[in-house]
């Protein structure tokens, strides 16, 4: 197997790899038949991608990918960043081997949904302090079973399943969820 000048340099000395603590979007992808696993986390500001880290498990070509992409990725808009198709990874690093192709999809949609946990969290606006306590304060229905959670007790009365609050919306869960469906946050009061 014949890789390029390229793709030997990001595979010996990948670019941007590790990981982005506080990442504004994480994106995760594999391959089962290759066993490829790709993580790319992304920094956001002003609608530009300043910052990129990658976590690859994979064959010198799937490092090399995960390297190029990185690099491509920073300083792009969001729009230009969703534009990064295998092909123009594969061509940016000199073309690569027709059975390592995949490696370059896995690459780019990595990025993508990276992007699109960006965009999820951005579009989501959690809710203000007094409309937590207005909600905590009416009656809500339990997750599991549409029964009635009566006041502070969080309990509820159909099931007596114990509940969770979301620190982030509000959101009723039960007591061993520890992301909240509807908002994605990690933070749940007990």
């Amino acid at each position: 197997m014949i890789y390029s000048e390229k793709v030997m340099d990001h595979f010996q000395n990948p670019r941007n790899v590790g990981t982005i603590e506080d990442a504004d979007g994480v994106g995760k992808v594999g391959n089962p038949v290759c066993g490829d696993m790709m993580e790319f986390y992304i920094k956001v500001e002003d609608n530009r991608i300043r910052d990129v880290k990658f976590k690859t498990f994979g064959c010198g070509a799937a490092i090399a990918v995960s390297s190029m992409v990185s690099e491509m990725a920073v300083g792009k808009t969001l729009e230009e960043a969703m534009a990064i198709t295998n092909d123009a990874v594969a061509e940016e690093l000199g073309g690569l081997p027709k059975n390592k192709l995949h490696c370059s999809n896995l690459g780019a949609d990595a990025l993508h949904k990276a992007i699109e946990n960006y965009k999820e969290k951005k579009s989501y606006s959690p809710l203000k302090e007094t409309d937590k306590k207005k909600h905590k304060e009416k009656n809500c229905t339990c997750p599991f079973c549409d029964g009635p959670v009566e006041g502070f007790e969080e309990v509820c009365q159909t099931c007596h399943l114990e509940l969770n609050r979301c620190d982030s919306c509000g959101c009723l869960l039960g007591e061993e969820e520890h992301r909240c469906p509807q908002c994605g946050a990690t933070k749940i009061r007990v």
